[in-house]
């Protein structure tokens, strides 16, 4: 464990379930555009992620005509 693990620096969440609905599209069919499973996607979307390759960011902007920043979004950690 490293320092970076130590301190609570807050939180990506993802709103692809948002534009998913903006969209009026299903998880299935993001996913056959994107290239990923249907669990991958989930993972993503619920927040489990470890990590996301920008390949991968690319992707579900061009599927889901949308900014990065539509997709993401940064939560201080709680009491700051």
């Amino acid at each position: 464990m490293d320092e970076f693990d130590l301190i609570d620096h807050g939180e990506l969440v993802f709103n692809i379930d948002v534009m998913l609905a903006k969209r009026k599209m299903k998880v299935g069919d993001l996913a056959d555009k994107i290239g990923i499973t249907i669990s991958n996607l989930s993972i993503l979307k619920n927040g489990k992620a470890k990590a996301v390759k920008v390949s991968t960011l690319i992707r579900l902007c061009e599927a889901l005509d949308c900014q990065p920043g539509d997709l993401m979004e940064y939560r201080k950690p709680e009491g700051d």
